[in-house]
């Protein structure tokens, strides 16, 4: 049987959740150091914060286009003086 589109998963679609799973949120508990394995339940946890991941756009920089091209001289001159080390 096929699966209808609008239910598929892709990678890049993929969204931040706003509820933890129990393991999810013991785990940050013991982080924090609000839950201990043996003294504390895990019915009943506390709420805790989920942490929203936002991608930021990337501004492109002068200074990396300005270094990459001082940076290829600089590599040409140390290849240039190795061979003549060698003789």
């Amino acid at each position: 049987m096929t699966m209808d589109k609008s239910l598929r998963v892709r990678a890049g679609s993929t969204r931040s959740r706003n509820v933890l799973t129990r393991a999810e949120r013991i785990e940050q508990l013991k982080a924090g150091d609000r839950f201990a394995d043996g003294s504390n339940s895990p019915y009943g946890l506390p709420k805790t914060r989920v942490v929203k991941l936002s991608m930021k756009k990337k501004k492109k920089k002068k200074e990396e286009g300005e270094e990459g091209a001082a940076a290829k001289p600089a590599a040409g001159a140390k290849a240039a003086a190795k061979p003549a080390g060698k003789k």
